[in-house]
């Protein structure tokens, strides 16, 4: 099944949230995008340019942009949430009045809910229980899929009726779509891979080399996989799009926010000099203070996510950070899960 929905509603007028809605406009769909910053988003109406997130790409007529959330989700089918981990709780809390009983909801976010350390797609369902709840994510820079190259990802739902529903109103010739049923490892992969990639960062900033690149991406799915597993999630989901997909996207791909951070770091900016250096959130930041508290829950190791918590928020140096890692004890690659599952 494909075509157009309607209507559907984009919470989140950032890069993501407006790439999003610039597909489905393509699409045909009735697309209404909602963002918070009314100046951004009068402009963005008329001027059909998002100049603050997506320069230079135009946004179809047929998209609606707004700041008002009753008019963006009347009627909505289908809510797509495109905001940042760190306000997701705040933006559905204020929309969740709003937002139509039979409404299917989206998590297009790619990070962990920071006051909890929570999945996002289990913070929905307790703020809006009974909704059909789906996530999307793969290996997707924002411009991109503005731009209409070509793009895979993958929805994941409980239920399989779900999640080919979604398939069918967000697929496109050039946007294509897979069905996943690990909700659990879809997020996971998703939120962790941009704590690798500013590992991959602090790597390349310090010119280890192109060894060391794959040695560390290497290792950072298996701590993915690790924590994945421990919460229940298919070791097989990690080698998918939503997994190794967009880890080595994210880690080695020049738009990503969270390489750069990293990158910077490593050639001494502060962090948050690297950070206002674009207006777009890096969540690898804020995830990787998450990842290690459902870690430490679960009793799993991840070495690579500790180092880069002490380089980000514990001014531990880049070279120490390095030291510790390289020091740890050897132990059997077959003994992770990312290996033999």
């Amino acid at each position: 099944m494909s075509g157009p929905v309607a209507p559907i509603t984009i919470l989140g007028a950032g890069s993501w949230g407006t790439a999003l809605a610039i597909h489905l406009g393509r699409l045909g769909s009735s697309t209404r995008l909602w963002g918070r910053d009314a100046v951004l988003i009068k402009h963005l109406e008329d001027a059909r340019e998002n100049v603050r997130y997506l320069p230079g790409v135009q946004v179809p007529a047929g998209v609606c942009a707004t700041a008002d959330q009753r008019e963006a989700l009347a009627d909505a089918q289908i809510v797509i949430v495109a905001v940042p981990s760190l306000f997701a709780e705040e933006v559905v809390e204020s929309a969740r009045h709003a937002i139509p009983a039979d409404a299917i909801l989206v998590s297009a976010t790619k990070g962990l809910e920071p006051r909890r350390g929570g999945r996002i797609s289990v913070l929905l369902s307790e703020m809006l229980p009974g909704h059909p709840l789906g996530v999307l994510s793969g290996p997707s820079f924002a411009r991109e899929v503005a731009l209409g190259r070509p793009t895979a990802l993958v929805v994941a739902s409980a239920d399989a009726a779900v999640a080919r529903m979604l398939q069918g109103a967000l697929t496109a010739p050039l946007f294509r779509i897979y069905t996943n049923r690990d909700v659990i490892g879809v997020e996971i992969a998703g939120a962790l891979k941009n704590v690798m990639a500013i590992a991959t960062g602090l790597c390349d900033g310090l010119e280890l080399g192109e060894n060391a690149r794959a040695a560390l991406i290497t290792r950072g799915l298996a701590e993915i996989v690790r924590l994945g597993v421990a919460l229940g999630a298919q070791p097989a989901t990690f080698l998918g799009l939503a997994g190794l997909g967009d880890l080595v996207l994210t880690c080695t791909g020049s738009l990503s926010r969270n390489h750069a951070i990293g990158r910077e770091i490593a050639r001494g900016r502060a962090l948050a000099q690297a950070e206002a250096a674009t207006p777009m959130i890096a969540e690898g930041v804020r995830t990787v203070t998450s990842a290690l508290t459902l870690a430490r829950d679960a009793g799993v190791a991840m070495p690579i996510c500790r180092e880069v918590e002490a380089v980000l928020f514990e001014e531990k140096s880049v070279h120490e950070a390095l030291q510790a890692l390289l020091s740890r004890e050897p132990r059997p690659e077959e003994e992770d899960p990312a290996i033999h599952g």
